[in-house]
């Protein structure tokens, strides 16, 4: 929706917000931040809402100036409780938790420059979230709004008693009069919600305004699964007779799991493998090569059995040459037909040595008929920040393809993802190949057990492990997960590790 609605005169506009207008919103925000001036929302901050939801960022424009700003998201509420803190709702500086099929307008900011407050701008703005509330059938419009004037009367009245003189006007308020005044309701109280707030002691009220034209869309199909099942391949490592032979194995593995309904199929890192025995002649370097000039026609042919079986794939790894270097890629072939490619991040020192590879650069979670995954390769699951990344951006399922030799090696991958597990409030899944390849240089011997870790609740086995495959031995692994036992978990759970982070202490970002 692309506004430019004049009000008034000539000079008055209000329209959506777009980037070049950033230096007149900084001077803007900075003046209207007063004690939070230091705070306001940085440049790369405002590019991500405008790219995610150009038509929930609004401002007002007066000779050229911003005057004012809202900005929003669209959040799927049910996954918050109603205790929720502003930074959780949000999903810290990537929105990671806007979503596209939500059902709540979420506010997360509006001001006004004190240089023209009084002109009745912050109505102008609500009344085009409600407009815009409307348009998008969203049910409500919500939002926490700071109670400023509550430290004056904190020592008589409590939180509830102040919000009901505010109502019975023998108390004024700024924010919460004018939010009252425009039709918006108190629907709870939040205590915490922003930390450092001293004028509201720390409490918010959470208000919400609810759409009476909100009609709830009947979806018969392509709801969001809340009990997935995946299945895992434990790979055995053996010589082919040559591509087609690699194909029908493959085949073979999709067809069967697929008839258990599964939403998933995960294949090992680097299963193809088997492969490089014709380019054995050659040194490592060049077979891997050689071995990734077989990427791309398997890639068509994972796409066609993932629309063909209808079946999510995760294609574990293979070799990409990209430019001069090689790198160890993975596809999440959707059973729509659409497909996207992940990286393998940290390279290990035999994987430099023997064949040269790089380090990728793509980290990104993927959205799903299932909701939001992730995807590690093998050596990626044990750097913590990049789960981490992946899980504060709404990652509820963690795929981790691995090769590992020796016992050592799986037990480092393991204890890792199961780790991840636990800190992240997420299911992890890993698969591995087994056996030996006794014509395939720098590939001789494998090890796996393949499994599904889970968090560490009552909701959840004691030990932390839904399901393992048998060491060593060919086969696959069907599991049941349950994505509203991490929702219960992330409200309610013994432990929050996702919740209970010292943020004023410490965060983790990414580089720009």
């Amino acid at each position: 929706m692309k506004r430019k609605i004049v009000i008034d005169s000539a000079k008055i506009v209000l329209r959506n917000l777009n980037l070049k207008d950033y230096e007149e919103l900084k001077i803007s925000m900075i003046k209207s931040y007063k004690t939070m001036a230091d705070e306001y929302w940085s440049k790369a901050e405002i590019k991500t809402l405008i790219n995610k939801f150009p038509d929930g960022q609004f401002c007002i424009e007066i000779d050229g100036k911003i005057a004012g700003c809202a900005l929003s998201i669209i959040v799927d509420y049910d996954k918050f409780d109603a205790n929720h803190k502003y930074e959780d709702i949000i999903g810290g500086e990537n929105f990671s938790t806007h979503s596209k099929i939500g059902d709540v307008l979420y506010g997360i900011d509006v001001f006004i420059h004190p240089d023209y407050r009084g002109m009745r701008l912050g109505r102008r703005l609500y009344e085009a979230r409600k407009e815009l509330c409307e348009q998008l059938n969203l049910k409500s419009i919500i939002f926490g709004g700071r109670i400023p004037n509550y430290a004056t009367y904190a020592e008589e009245l409590t939180p509830k008693k102040y919000i009901d003189k505010v109502k019975l006007k023998e108390i004024h308020d700024p924010v919460l009069s004018f939010q009252l005044s425009n039709d918006f309701h108190v629907k709870k109280v939040i205590k915490g919600y922003l930390p450092g707030d001293e004028d509201s002691k720390e409490y918010a009220t959470l208000m919400e305004w609810n759409n009476i034209y909100y009609t709830k869309e009947k979806k018969l199909i392509d709801t969001k699964k809340t009990v997935v099942r995946l299945g895992l391949v434990q790979w055995q490592m053996r010589l082919f007779k040559d591509y087609e032979a690699l194909i029908s194995q493959i085949e073979f593995f999709v067809d069967a799991v697929s008839d258990y309904q599964s939403d998933f199929i995960l294949f090992p890192e680097l299963f193809n493998a088997p492969l490089m025995a014709q380019f054995n002649h050659m040194n490592e370097a060049e077979a891997i090569r050689g071995l990734s000039s077989y990427t791309e026609r398997l890639l068509e042919t994972f796409r066609e059995f993932a629309i063909n079986y209808n079946i999510n794939i995760i294609t574990g790894s293979m070799p990409q040459v990209q430019g001069e270097h090689m790198h160890n890629v993975g596809f999440l072939c959707r059973r729509d037909g659409s497909y996207e490619k992940y990286e393998k991040l940290h390279i290990t020192p035999a994987e430099e040595s023997a064949w040269g590879m790089k380090g990728g650069s793509k980290l990104t979670t993927f959205d799903t008929d299932c909701g939001k995954i992730g995807v590690l390769i093998c050596y990626d699951v044990e750097f913590p920040e990049l789960p981490r990344l992946l899980a504060e951006e709404g990652m509820n399922i963690l795929f981790v393809p691995f090769m590992t030799d020796t016992q050592n090696g799986y037990s480092r991958v393991k204890i890792c993802a199961q780790s991840r597990a636990v800190e992240n409030e997420c299911y992890v899944a890993i698969a591995g190949s087994v056996g030996n390849l006794p014509k395939v240089n720098n590939m001789d011997i494998q090890y796996a057990q393949s499994a599904v870790f889970t968090p560490s609740d009552f909701s959840f086995p004691v030990n932390g492990i839904k399901a393992e495959a048998t060491p060593n031995t060919e086969s696959t692994l069907l599991v049941d997960v349950d994505l509203d036992l991490l929702k219960e978990l992330h409200a309610f759970g013994s432990v929050r590790n996702m919740k209970d982070r010292r943020k004023d202490l410490y965060s983790l970002k990414r580089k720009k």
